[in-house]
């Protein structure tokens, strides 16, 4: 039976019970991290976990927007850095998460909550991507397509893994395509 900690602020038990499902969502995935798993591992009740999250799909955003916010940190951290080393650093980041990436896109199909937030997801990052393309000179009415192209570029590096020095040719090749500029003779 799960101990009694005594009164806890309402934000420090709601992390300690992300915290635990993080760790069991990425170690076990979405399917083997059953709400009972969580409890145990956060040491409360399977009751406690509903009174702060409406499902599993809400403990799954809720570890989603934790990692999310991490991984923004430090994006802004390696701002400076090209284009082509951050896209890298993205496609790393999302490889290490392969797993939950499968479940968000298994789950969205039949989860309008899990659906909201990869659509979410997909807008942030488009709007990133944008932005970088934009101070690399790039038409503001190719962006959305530029966005796409980028966005599948990666996701079919996650689909299809390759070596380093492939995932690098890949990436440079992109943004080489995308930033050059009309008549430039770096553009395919």
């Amino acid at each position: 039976m799960p101990r009694n900690r005594g009164p806890q602020n309402r934000a420090e038990k709601r992390e300690e019970i992300v915290a635990a499902a993080h760790r069991l969502l990425i170690d076990d995935g979405f399917e083997s991290a059953s709400t009972a798993r969580i409890a145990k591992s956060a040491g409360v009740t399977v009751n406690t976990i509903y009174w702060y999250f409406r499902d599993k799909d809400e403990v799954l955003i809720a570890v989603l927007d934790r990692i999310l916010a991490e991984a923004l940190a430090t994006y802004a951290e390696i701002d400076a850095l090209p284009l082509t080393d951050r896209l890298l650093w993205v496609v790393d980041q999302l490889e290490q998460l392969h797993g939950l990436v499968n479940t968000v896109h298994a789950r969205a199909a039949t989860s309008p909550s899990i659906e909201a937030w990869h659509t979410g997801f997909h807008q942030l990052a488009d709007a990133l991507f944008a932005d970088s393309l934009r101070a690399a000179g790039a038409s503001p009415a190719d962006l959305p397509a530029m966005s796409a192209i980028g966005t599948f570029v990666i996701e079919g590096l996650l689909t299809h893994r390759r070596d380093d020095a492939d995932k690098r040719a890949v990436i440079d090749l992109l943004v080489r395509s995308l930033t050059a500029a009309p008549g430039d003779p770096g553009r395919h």
